[in-house]
């Protein structure tokens, strides 16, 4: 099973942590995130992993050389301008395609600054029986974008805010909204329908298909522990989090 770490972003959120590093190499606990989050994939079966970078790009190479890639083949995928999270993953598609054999088999995505202890597992246990495009896991929490999905927890809309307006892209008699985590898993056949080009949201292209009536799913993760570490006033929490085996 394969994996891209969203981690190119300016961290700008974070400063002045990011001042003069990336966001991925922000430390937690003695760690960096980037350290964080592979080792999550790795305990999950993942051996191959493709970061993309932007900020400090060169820092994050020279990181994961100097510890032997912690032991995973990890690709780099360079991006001059930033391509957002669509735009990202449709720059590293060819990890995903290289190989005849895997393309059938989901991967993951996962934001480089968020900290959870999200069964994986389970995840796609549920993508692969709902036969899902995509599957997000989400959770009952405040937010400031929400994701609506439908009684059988398909995506149908969004909302701005709590009180937002509200924006279905396919009909649905009763919806939820959700929190995004972050946290998804893909089917490659996703990959060939990313006709956005450029830099776009991945939100943009889940909206997209889920209006063409394909299965955008969302994975309730509410009894998980979940953290946005986008904020220097997260990392104290975290850090807590992380002693109590986040």
């Amino acid at each position: 099973m394969k994996a891209m770490i969203l981690a190119a972003g300016l961290g700008t959120r974070l400063r002045p942590l990011t001042d003069d590093r990336p966001k991925a190499l922000v430390e937690l606990g003695g760690r960096t995130l980037l350290e964080i989050t592979l080792a999550r994939l790795r305990s999950f079966g993942i051996g191959e992993v493709i970061v993309n970078v932007h900020h400090f790009a060169d820092m994050v190479v020279d990181y994961l050389r100097a510890h032997q890639y912690f032991g995973m083949r990890i690709e780099i995928s360079r991006e001059d301008t930033l391509l957002d999270t669509g735009g990202g993953l449709k720059k590293a598609a060819w990890f995903f395609l290289e190989d005849p054999g895997s393309r059938n088999e989901p991967f993951v995505l996962h934001n480089v600054d968020v900290l959870s202890n999200i069964d994986l597992g389970r995840m796609l246990k549920s993508h692969n029986e709902q036969t899902a495009l995509a599957t997000l896991a989400v959770q009952d929490r405040k937010t400031s974008r929400y994701l609506l999905f439908d009684s059988e927890l398909k995506l149908c809309g969004r909302r701005a805010s709590q009180d937002g307006e509200t924006e279905l892209v396919r009909p649905a008699s009763r919806f939820e909204a959700l929190a995004f985590s972050g946290i998804h898993l893909i089917s490659p056949r996703l990959l060939t329908m990313l006709s956005e080009d450029g830099v776009f949201s991945i939100i943009t292209s889940y909206l997209r298909l889920a209006a063409q009536t394909e299965s955008i799913c969302a994975f309730r993760a509410d009894e998980y522990r979940w953290r946005d570490l986008g904020r220097p006033e997260n990392i104290a929490q975290a850090e807590q989090d992380l002693g109590n085996k986040l």
